[in-house]
């Protein structure tokens, strides 16, 4: 396979209470244990928002470009990831995501099409496929 894009990332501090930074320097961020999960919370980021944002994004992308392949028009297109951390019942834990598409001036058959389509080409849809429980959900 053609690699296409490499990136790297450095964890330091305290985990999910320290730094993650790209090697580039472009992602610099300080991490902190939300306060739902016993920790300080405030003004800095977590895995699972860092994640969310990823695969918000990278779905959005794919989207437009599936609609763009199809010829159809998306405008003011949306796509919110929510990621939530569980704890399975041996001590180990996993995620689940809902991706909430929102493709205004589509009739919803179409949306949903697109949606699914995207689903099949997403990287990050790919890799959590098998894996985590992904919920789609389209409004137009």
């Amino acid at each position: 396979m053609p690699v296409l894009y490499t990136t790297e990332a450095v964890s330091s501090g305290d985990g999910r209470n320290g730094e993650v930074r790209s090697t580039d320097g472009v992602l610099d961020e300080l991490l902190a244990v939300p306060k739902e999960m016993g920790g300080p919370g405030g003004e800095k980021t977590n895995p699972e928002q860092l994640f969310a944002a990823g695969y918000a994004a990278c779905f959005h992308n794919g989207l437009r470009l599936i609609a763009s392949e199809r010829k159809v028009r998306v405008a003011d297109s949306t796509v919110t990831s929510t990621v939530s951390l569980l704890a399975l019942d041996d001590a180990r834990f996993t995620l689940a995501v809902e991706l909430h598409a929102h493709l205004p001036g589509l009739d919803q058959t179409t949306a949903d099409e697109l949606v699914q389509a995207t689903h099949q080409v997403c990287p990050y849809s790919n890799v959590t496929r098998g894996n985590i429980e992904v919920a789609l959900k389209t409004t137009i």
